[in-house]
């Protein structure tokens, strides 16, 4: 199993950015997909996530501005980042949990800076 995440970049405040991450080895219909971001000096942390079965979830602070999606046919899901903030800049990586050792499998991370 592997995840990769692109899409990252440099954009100013308030406008958009779409993140993918392309799976092989399993589906994001078999596994959920979560995606997560640690800035600079601080924890990695969740911020969204997409079951298997569709069903979303984000964190508070990202309610409204950021939505998960996915295209199970190009093994593809996506992170749509609007109306970004400086507080949003950060590594942002994808993972997933599935059924094959060594079970937790992460993205590479893609930087995501929002300039003020």
């Amino acid at each position: 199993v592997q995840l990769q995440a692109s899409g990252g970049g440099l954009v100013p405040a308030g406008r958009s950015l779409r993140l993918s991450c392309a799976v092989s080895g399993t589906t994001f219909s078999e596994n959920a997909v979560l995606w997560y971001r640690q800035a600079p000096g601080k924890q990695r942390e969740w911020v969204a996530s997409m079951s298997s079965g569709g069903v979303t979830n984000y964190v508070n602070f990202v309610k409204g501005r950021f939505a998960v999606s996915r295209d199970i046919a190009a093994n593809t899901a996506y992170l749509q980042m609007n109306d970004l903030k400086a507080e949003d800049t950060a590594v942002y990586y994808c993972y997933t949990r599935a059924g094959t050792y060594p079970y937790d499998f992460w993205g590479q991370g893609t930087q995501v800076t929002v300039s003020s």
